[in-house]
Formats: structure tokens, sequence, C-alpha cells
């Protein structure tokens, strides 16, 4: 019995608790929303992840020994911390057409932010990476009632950007993903260990098995920093492929509030969040956060 206590001590002090599931209904379709809160709250948090994997092995890994998780940091700094699956990743299904589009996604995001003002009765800081920041750029642009602010990480597109009209027929590839494919983005050496690209590899793949398919991506032309009403805060790693510091200026400068801030994590590349710069990529967000309320 002894044994069992220990074991069962040592587990809790290893990992966080997993977080709660919510389903929120988006024009009938059920969208996932992963839950990790904290009694009284500084603010509230949705997190939106990338092209290819969905939110729990990007915001909530969970590794022996290892401190990962995102949602679990802005939890120690105060914050409650919500994740949703975009269409076709994760625990939210492909709808009927089988491809997702930015304005669905971007649509999707802010009935999830409505829920979130209906339940909590404050406005949320959105949060996107990679891809995630390109929708959630185009939800404050059309939706920004219930954006308190917005941080885009890993932004990968210039300002210039110019995508062909695509409107793709029939049934989707639905290529399978590849354990190549979810470390690609571990980027700088000893950033990360062995053990944690290993796991996150095994999560990214139980997660999202198939990778998602999207259509009408001339959609993201419509993104325009000078229609981002709220306030802004542009994460980049310093080394990072895909965030171009001439175009992050550009789009930094055109910006029109001015409660906006531009941060370069030392030593973070696009993966940061799961890195050794994760600990400057949350005091990063938690700062612009609480200097807006200054």
């Amino acid at each position: 019995m002894k044994l069992v206590l220990l074991s069962l001590l040592l587990a809790s002090a290893t990992f966080a608790a997993p977080p709660k599931l919510h389903t929120v209904d988006a024009d009938g379709h059920p969208i996932a929303v992963w839950e990790k809160s904290v009694k009284n709250p500084k603010g509230q948090i949705l997190l939106h992840h990338g092209r290819t994997w969905s939110s729990l092995p990007d915001f909530d890994l969970q590794v022996e020994g290892e401190e990962l998780s995102l949602m679990d940091g802005l939890n120690e700094m105060g914050y409650s911390v919500w994740a949703m699956d975009a269409r076709g990743y994760g625990k939210t299904p492909r709808d009927s057409t089988g491809w997702n589009t930015p304005d669905r996604a971007a649509n999707d995001v802010s009935i999830v932010l409505d829920w979130l003002f209906k339940r909590n009765g404050v406005k949320t800081h959105l949060w996107g990476w990679s891809m995630g920041s390109m929708i959630g750029q185009l939800t404050a642009q059309k939706y920004p009632e219930r954006i308190a602010s917005l941080t885009l990480f890993g932004y990968p597109v210039g300002p210039d950007l110019k995508i062909p009209e695509q409107n793709k027929t029939g049934d989707p590839p639905r290529q399978p993903t590849t354990a190549e494919a979810a470390a690609e983005d571990f980027i700088t050496p000893g950033s990360i260990s062995q053990k944690a690209i290993d796991e996150y590899v095994r999560q990214a793949l139980k997660s999202d098995p198939v990778r998602m398919d999207w259509n009408k991506e001339h959609q993201y032309n419509q993104m325009d920093a000078s229609k981002v009403t709220v306030p802004v805060l542009l994460l980049q790693g310093e080394f990072d492929p895909y965030a171009k510091t001439d175009d992050h200026a550009k789009m930094f400068s055109a910006f029109p509030n001015a409660n906006k801030q531009w941060v370069v994590l030392k030593g973070g590349d696009h993966a940061a969040l799961l890195e050794t710069p994760r600990a400057r990529l949350i005091a990063a967000t938690v700062n612009f956060i609480e200097w807006l309320e200054k």
C-alpha cells in the first residue's frame, strides 16, 4: 500500500491534471475546446494551433521530469487557458465537405470566443501559433468584439502575400501524417531533449494520424495588418526560418493600435513554445497582457 501511495504521489508531482474537454456548437458542427483553468484568474487565454498538429501535442505536452506544457505554464502565471481543435484536428471532426477554409476557421474561432465571453464574462486574449496566428489575424479583422488582445507567434508569411485562387473539388487527399513531419520544427540543437521530441512525435501522430486538408487558401489574402484594431503582441523566434524580420517590421509598423509589442525570443525557433526559450515566451505573453492593464 505504501508503495502504491508513493507511486501515485510521484505521478501527481510529475504530470499535471489533464485538461477538461468541452464541445462548442459552430453552426451545427462540434468544436473541441480544452480547458485548464485556475481560481480567480487574472485573465482568459485562447490558444490556436498550427497547420499540421492539434492542441494537445502543441500546447499541453506532458513529459516525465520536464515542464513543457504552455497551458500549465500560463496557469502558473495566474491565467485560465483554453485551446481549440480546428475542424479535422484532434477531437474536432471534419465537416461534410472534408475541407477547412480560412474564413470558416476564423468564424469558428469567433464562435468559441463568443462562448467564452458568455461563460467568463470577459474578453479573451487570442494566441495563435504558425498558421494559427494567420487564422488569429483573420479573426481579429473580422470579429474583434470579444478579443482582448492578439498574440502572433511563428507568423509564417509576409504582408505582401498573394495566393492564387484555389477552389479544390472532389475528395480531400487525407494523407497520413509522419514522424518526420512531427519532428521537423525542432531546429536548434540542444533546445529540447530527444525524450521530449519522441514524446511529441508520439502524441502528434496519436492526435492527428491524418493530415487535414485546406481549400480556398486565397482567403488569406484578406490579411491586412492595418485592419487589426486590437492590441497585438508579435513573437518571433531568433532562428525561426518562417518568421522573417523584414516582413515582421512591415507588419508591425502597419498595426494601427499603439498597444503593440514585438519581442524576439533569443535562442528560439518555430517551436520555441516547447524548447528552452519557453519561459521567455510565457513571460513575454504575460508581460504584454499585464502591460495593457496599466
